[in-house]
């Protein structure tokens, strides 16, 4: 009876479109009211408890650097030296598209950032060198979505936040998958454009295009490198990142003054002010379904009723895609992954693996009409036909399904840096 009215409670909250947080504190406030020992106060001293924790540090500051680079120089001398670099390949100015998103990726951490900041200086340069548009603005969404697999991933670090999962571990093993991906759009944008006229390579323009964007291009290898060499936690590459985004911009390119900085402040927190309440009740709910046991429960429940790991991860991944269409993936991470990660390692998944395989199946709800949240931003970004850009992004859905099944049948791709 209890559960029943939970569910309808949920079910007007969703009918009312209630947010998230809305949501999230009437079923947490429920459960410890009625599941739990009746004091609604402990769950502040749940939250409290679970919040202390540094590495929930790393995001702020990762979206902090993102959006210091798209507001300054580094994006855009990003962007010119893949230009510079692809430029012979058939269809090379898509393939510096797709890079830039990589390199952005890199170190931003969201695939919205990526998508605008690479987007905006892109799309109108596609478009002048006779790419078509449907072509265009599917190659900037779909490698937009590059920026939640590739590390330092913000997804990534809510799945290990959430799950107790090694970070570094998961910012390693997004490394393959990212590679599968990209080669994969790489390879498509080659074929359908091969009609372009191949043109030489201007080492002059390489040249010029290194030294002005050296500065930008040394912080993905910095932060990168000193994630994957042990020298810095994510927290601290995070720290890095932010001050090292804050140096270059201010004093070495100098298009972003003290007073923009102080905006780009401003709108981080306010963003970071919507997304913290949501972790917070997430993270409080979590404590109270374990201490309760019900991620046993679930996991001794499907282990009567799925009899493989193949079954398991086709149901999985078709359970994540629906999900991935109907909502966003940090709220996806949040509420699903401490669910689905004990039954996953009873079926005999690393837990590496399996944060893997829960981002990409995440990645391309991205992508997914209606709700894909990239579609809606390249909508605005591009002023584009919704339903344009929903029908180019299908080529790209194909691939990342290819991709995803790679991944999930493949764990030695993400695993080979880790074990």
């Amino acid at each position: 009876m209890e559960v029943t009215g939970l569910l309808l409670m949920v079910l007007v909250l969703f009918a009312l479109r209630q947010n998230l947080l809305v949501i999230l504190g009437v079923v947490t406030a429920y459960a410890y009211l009625v599941f739990g020992d009746g004091v609604v106060a402990n769950i502040v001293v749940d939250a409290w408890d679970a919040l202390n924790k540094e590495v929930l540090l790393s995001i702020p500051l990762y979206i902090l650097a993102g959006n210091l680079m798209s507001r300054g120089g580094m994006a855009r001398r990003m962007i010119r030296l893949m230009r510079a670099v692809t430029t012979p390949v058939p269809g090379g100015l898509a393939i510096a598209a797709i890079l830039s998103c990589a390199v952005f990726a890199a170190v931003s951490g969201s695939g919205t950032v990526t998508l605008l900041a690479v987007g905006a200086v892109m799309y109108p340069a596609l478009i002048t060198a006779g790419y078509s548009r449907s072509f265009s603005v599917g190659a900037l969404c779909a490698a937009g979505t590059l920026g939640i697999i590739i590390p330092p991933s913000i997804p990534l670090i809510l799945y290990g936040v959430m799950t107790q999962t090694s970070i570094a571990d998961l910012f390693i093993a997004g490394l393959g998958p990212a590679l599968v991906l990209i080669t994969l759009m790489g390879g498509y944008a080659v074929v359908v454009n091969r009609h372009f006229e191949p043109v030489r390579w201007d080492f002059s323009e390489i040249w010029a295009a290194f030294k002005d964007g050296f500065w930008a291009l040394m912080m993905p290898v910095l932060i990168l490198g000193g994630i994957y060499s042990g020298y810095f936690t994510a927290t601290e590459s995070a720290a890095v990142a932010a001050v090292y985004a804050i140096s270059v911009e201010l004093f070495v390119y100098r298009e972003i003054g003290f007073r923009n900085l102080y905006k780009v402040v401003g709108e981080t927190t306010c963003l970071l002010g919507s997304l913290f309440p949501v972790l917070m009740l997430a993270l409080s709910l979590n404590i109270f379904l374990a201490y309760q046991q019900v991620p046993e429960m679930l996991v001794e429940w499907l282990g009567g009723h799925i009899d493989s790991p193949v079954a398991f991860i086709f149901g999985v991944n078709l359970f994540l895609l629906l999900v991935g269409c109907l909502m966003d993936i940090g709220s996806a991470i949040l509420i699903l992954a401490p669910m689905l990660q004990p039954v996953a390692i009873a079926q005999g998944f690393d837990p590496v693996h399996f944060g893997i395989i829960m981002v990409v199946n995440l990645e391309i709800g991205y992508l997914t009409p209606p709700l894909g949240l990239n579609l809606i931003v390249a909508m605005s970004a591009f002023r584009e036909d919704f339903w344009l850009i929903c029908r180019a992004v299908v080529p790209y859905l194909v691939m990342m399904l290819f991709g995803l099944m790679v991944v999930s049948f493949w764990p030695s791709l993400s695993l080979f840096l880790v074990r």
